[in-house]
Formats: C-alpha cells, structure tokens, sequence
C-alpha cells in the first residue's frame, strides 16, 4: 500500500511522472469505474457506521467525501482502501475486491497524521518507502523532485517545515505510481497557501489520469472537485457535482447548499442514492460543517 500525507506546492515533475503509469485520460469509450460501493453496511457492535451506500467514481477525477465530522468519512475510506470490515455490501477498487493484495502497489491511503520518519533524510525516507514496490534510487530521486523538494532532499525529515514534512508523506506514494490515492482530510492544519498548492497538485494528478478520493468537513473545498459525496450519520446524502450541489441547494455558498440538502433530506425522511439521516447540525465556523464528534 503506498504511503501519503499532505503535500505542499506541486513540483515540476509531477505530471510527467504520474503519466508514466500509463493512465492518461482517452477520448473514446467510458472507462471503467475506478471504485464502485454496492449496499455497503459497516456496524460496530450495535452501531451501524455506514448504511446502504452506494456509489461509483470515474478513473482520473477528483471525488471530495464532505460530511460533518463524525458521519463516517473515515470509516468509508477504510472500506475501499480494504482495512475495514464490513458488515455487508461490496467495494471494488480497479476491477478488484478491496483490500484485494493485488491492490497494494497501485492504492495509496493517506490517514490525516503524516506517517515518514524524522530522523531520515528527505530521500532515505522515499528510498525506504519506494523499495516496499520495489523502486531505485532513481524513481525515490524523481519523486522528491515532483514535490519540488530536491534542495532538502538531504535534509531530515524532522527539521522541515510543516509544509515541506508534509510534501515528503506526499513524495513517499507517489514513488510507486499509485493509480489510486485516498487522502483523509489532508489540509487539516494547513495555512491558505499551502492549502491552494495541495489543490493544484491535486488537480495535475488528476489530469494526468490518478483517481483520487480526498475527504475534508471544510467545505468550500467542493468546489475544487470533480463530484461530492455527500455524508450525513453514516448515510449517502446525494452524489452530484459542485454545480449540480449549489443547484439543488438553492445557493452559491456550498456549506448553505449542504444544510439545505440535510434539512430537505430531513423532511423528505430520506437521501439521494444511499439515504439521509436527521440532521441537527449547527454552523459554527465558516466555510465548516459541524455536527457531532469525532
């Protein structure tokens, strides 16, 4: 399984090296869903997580997993990367069950604490990672340079700066090509700038033909998507594009547009395409859906 945390700004590699795994994007026929979610169900103990979520995503675009914080972002992510039982249902990832072992070196996972070693150099830390996928010191050289790291590639780790440590998490999974990148809130903590350079450097992974899966409870970050999950108590509100969210919620202010789509989801005693929970959330920071904990 690749390794990644959040990056800062995008090198000038980047997209050179990602279209080197051969998933370019082709005109022509439709391409085959890069994840599909059938019925799934996760329960612990006797609570249910998840409940009846269905879904697809197309190869080679950005899909955001927005909800409040405890609706099951995380917990979804775990289902498709593989390391999350479930209860029923199904999850396919690149035509394959996930968690499939054929899946490891072409799904990177990304957990929200950044995960590379402080005591390594920039470089011994993607070499360590890269020869998990059985990569040379040239394709670790190549992938600190994407992340425009190359002059603190023999730095430590730990003597970075918030940004720069978080672009190592980021050089460590894209040294093995994954076709498939799932990030856990990656700009958690991350200043505007930074946070816009994570977007861009998302977005040339996403032209050059990586699916990517990014969750975030902030949500003016939809609007850099290509479509939205939208996750409310475990449950699939609606899939749809930013566009297709201000639409339906009777706004241009996307966290307006989702309130409204939960308070609609309330009153119609059900979501799009997976179902709705209540809703009884409060707005209390801007541009951030809070509803109960973690």
């Amino acid at each position: 399984m690749s390794h990644l945390a959040t990056p800062g700004g995008p090198g000038p590699n980047l997209q050179s090296r990602v279209h080197r795994t051969g998933l370019q994007k082709h005109a022509g026929s439709a391409p085959e869903a890069a994840v599909e979610v059938r019925s799934l169900d996760v329960q612990r103990g006797k609570t249910r997580i998840l409940q009846d979520i269905d879904f697809s995503m197309e190869p080679g675009r950005i899909t955001g997993l927005l909800g409040p914080s405890g609706s099951g972002k995380t917990t979804l992510m775990r289902a498709v990367v593989g390391v999350q039982q479930i209860t029923s249902g199904s999850a396919t990832v690149l035509g394959r069950p996930a968690g499939d072992p054929a899946l490891r070196h072409t799904v990177g996972y990304v957990t929200q604490a950044p995960s590379v070693y402080k005591d390594l150099t920039v470089e011994d830390n993607v070499r360590y990672f890269g020869a998990m996928h059985n990569c040379n010191r040239a394709d670790a050289r190549e992938a600190v340079r994407a992340v425009g790291l190359w002059a603190h590639a023999r730095r430590k780790a730990g003597d970075l700066s918030g940004g720069e440590f978080s672009r190592v998490s980021l050089a460590c999974a894209l040294v093995a090509r994954p076709r498939l990148l799932i990030l856990d809130e990656p700009t958690v903590g991350l200043d505007p700038v930074l946070r816009a350079d994570l977007w861009e450097q998302f977005r040339q992974l996403a032209d050059a033909g990586t699916t990517l899966v990014i969750s975030s409870h902030v949500m003016e970050e939809a609007s850099h998507c290509d479509s939205l999950l939208l996750l409310r108590d475990g449950r699939l509100l609606a899939q749809l594009t930013p566009d297709e969210l201000r639409r339906r919620g009777n706004s241009d202010d996307l966290e307006l547009a989702f309130l409204h789509l939960i308070q609609a989801a309330r009153g119609s005693g059900g979501g799009d395409r997976g179902g709705s929970g209540a809703a009884s959330g409060t707005h209390n920071t801007p541009g951030t859906v809070q509803d109960g904990v973690r």
